[in-house]
């Protein structure tokens, strides 16, 4: 997944580190170890830096928690959790789908800030009632400091934040349109994002001050994403109410079972046709099988006129074909998920329609976006 590690599961759910975590987690335990041994100068520097790991694994172990909220009631609405992924800005819980309601996006985006806030109001009650003190008392006081920073900072309303998830279910919900929620959430992210920017680059370019130098990487980050959120909900918005039929492909490469492989080379091949994969169907046009052109290599040409294509066709399994009435959206996800470029295009009864192409999508996408003729 992108370079990331997998670790390991987490109540079932795979959990990935990206490299850059590693690098974070150096700089935190240094800072952490160098800033209590500055305050409490009998530790040693060994234990000090024992210490400061322990500080940066609670810490990492809170944003963990933090996904874990929002994948727990994701599971209750019967949505998988494809990963956990630890990187440098924090975690990340890939979910399958979306929630099917506002309401229900509501919880699953609001859980993770609900969770740090639960661990803070924890880790501050047991400072406040127990005889802590020292060097303990001080990383309770830190790690209640980030839970509180985590729920707050992640609570900015715009994507791809929890805030901006907050909002969009909100504006969802108001308008009936969850692509409206997501563009206008987008939007009040890039708005954070620029602000972000500027906060880091001004004291730079102004007094050379690289203090708020991570507020310039948080606002890039947030500018990606919040344009990229806003791109892939003008997308879908697009291809709401389309079906896989509407996308399939013109003349698509189709051949009788019962051609022989003379008659479909002479038909298909020889004819000019460049495709390197037929599906084949029977005499009522429901789908049996697909043949390619190497096949053909397969079998002596002297024997090509007596040999029948479905003699040499491959078998087609169900979960390699849609159904045309099929949102056109579901079939994109399952293009994404299968990792192929083209699928069978079945009615309910096993009638072939045709072939569904990623091009074909991407020219559908294009034909809607041309502005008609006066």
């Amino acid at each position: 997944m992108n370079g990331t590690i997998r670790v390991g599961n987490l109540f079932g759910i795979p959990f990935y580190i990206h490299p850059s975590w590693f690098l974070v987690l150096g700089l935190v335990t240094w800072s952490y170890s160098s800033g209590l041994a500055a305050q409490f100068p009998q530790l040693s520097a060994g234990l000090a830096l024992i210490l400061g790991l322990m500080t940066a694994l609670m810490l990492f172990a809170s944003v963990v928690a933090h996904e874990l909220g929002h994948s727990f009631v994701a599971i209750r609405q019967g949505i998988d959790v494809k990963s956990i992924t630890l990187f440098i800005f924090g975690g990340l819980a890939s979910l399958e789908k979306e929630s099917k309601t506002p309401g229900e996006a509501f919880w699953v985006a609001i859980a993770g800030p609900l969770v740090s806030l639960l661990l803070f109001g924890i880790v501050t009650a047991i400072s406040l009632t127990t005889p802590v003190s020292g060097p303990l008392a001080a990383i309770l006081g830190v790690l209640a400091a980030v839970n509180l920073a985590l729920a707050l900072f992640n609570l900015i309303p715009g994507l791809p934040l929890d805030g901006g998830n907050i909002l969009k279910a909100i504006v969802w919900k108001i308008t009936g349109n969850p692509y409206k929620g997501v563009t206008f959430a987008s939007a009040v992210g890039q708005i954070f994002g620029w602000v972000a920017v500027l906060s880091g680059i001004l004291p730079l370019l102004l007094f050379g001050s690289f203090g708020n130098f991570w507020n310039l990487l948080v606002g890039f980050f947030l500018l990606q994403n919040a344009g990229n959120a806003a791109q892939f909900a003008r997308v879908q918005e697009k291809l709401t109410g389309l079906t896989a039929e509407d996308a399939v492909t013109a003349n698509s490469p189709i051949v009788s079972a019962n051609l022989t492989l003379r008659e479909f080379a002479d038909e298909q091949v020889v004819s000019g046709q460049n495709w390197h994969r037929y599906l084949v169907t029977d005499d009522d046009g429901q789908l049996v099988g697909a043949i390619a052109t190497d096949n053909l290599r397969t079998i002596p040409t002297a024997l090509w006129s007596e040999t029948l294509v479905k003699q040499v066709m491959r078998p087609i399994t169900e979960s390699t074909t849609v159904q045309s009435d099929q949102p056109l959206l579901e079939v994109i996800q399952l293009l994404e998920q299968q990792k192929v470029s083209v699928l069978p295009v079945i009615r309910d009864n096993g009638v072939l329609v045709g072939i569904l192409e990623k091009a074909a999508i991407i020219r559908l996408l294009q034909s809607q976006t041309q502005p008609n003729p006066a």
